[in-house]
C-alpha cells in the first residue's frame, strides 16, 4: 500500500493550477541530487481513498488540483486513487509526477489530467530549463497527450 509523508498546496507543479501536492514515500527512483531524498523509505500513513476524501474536506475550496507526487512503487495503485477522484470529486484536475522516463505499462494513463515524467538530472535542470530532461503532458481529446513543459520555459525569459 501506498504512503503518503507530508502534502501541500504549490503553485508551480502544474501551471495554472493550485495544486495540493501528496508526497508519496518508498520511491524506488532514488535519483541523485534528489531534493526529496526522506521519500526513498517506507515511511508515512497509508493513502487511501478516505484519506483523498479528508483533504478535499480540508483543502477543497483552496486547489484546482491534486497531484501525486511519486508512487512508482506502486502504479496501478495510483491510477486507482486517479479515478476514484475524477468519479467522487470530479471538479479537480488529478496529476502524477513519476520519476521514471516513462509511465509504467500497468499504469491507466487516461486517469489522470497531467503527468509529469523523468528523473530530476541535476545538470540538466528542472522543468524551467530548457535543457530538462522531464516533461510535463497534459490529457486533451481522445485521451492523448500533449507535451506542455514550454509553459514553463516562457515564464523566465
Amino acid at each position: 500500500m501506498l504512503k503518503y509523508v507530508n502534502v501541500g498546496i504549490v503553485f508551480q507543479e502544474i501551471p495554472d493550477e493550485v495544486t495540493l501536492a501528496i508526497n508519496i514515500s518508498n520511491c524506488p527512483c532514488r535519483c541523485p541530487g534528489c531534493h526529496s531524498s526522506y521519500l526513498w523509505n517506507d515511511v508515512g500513513i497509508p493513502l487511501t481513498t478516505d484519506v483523498l476524501d479528508e483533504f478535499v474536506g480540508k483543502f477543497g475550496t483552496d486547489i484546482t488540483c491534486i497531484c501525486f507526487m511519486g508512487g512508482d512503487a506502486e502504479p496501478e495503485y495510483v491510477s486507482q486513487l486517479a479515478g476514484y477522484l475524477h468519479q467522487a470529486h470530479p471538479n479537480y484536475r488529478v496529476g502524477w509526477y513519476s520519476g521514471r522516463l516513462r509511465i509504467a505499462p500497468t499504469a491507466c494513463k487516461r486517469m489522470f489530467d497531467y503527468i509529469k515524467v523523468g528523473p530530476y538530472i541535476a545538470h540538466l535542470g528542472s522543468l524551467k530549463c530548457k535543457t530538462t530532461n522531464q516533461r510535463l503532458y497534459q490529457q486533451v481529446e481522445n485521451h492523448e497527450f500533449k507535451d506542455i513543459t514550454y509553459r514553463f520555459w516562457s515564464r523566465n525569459e
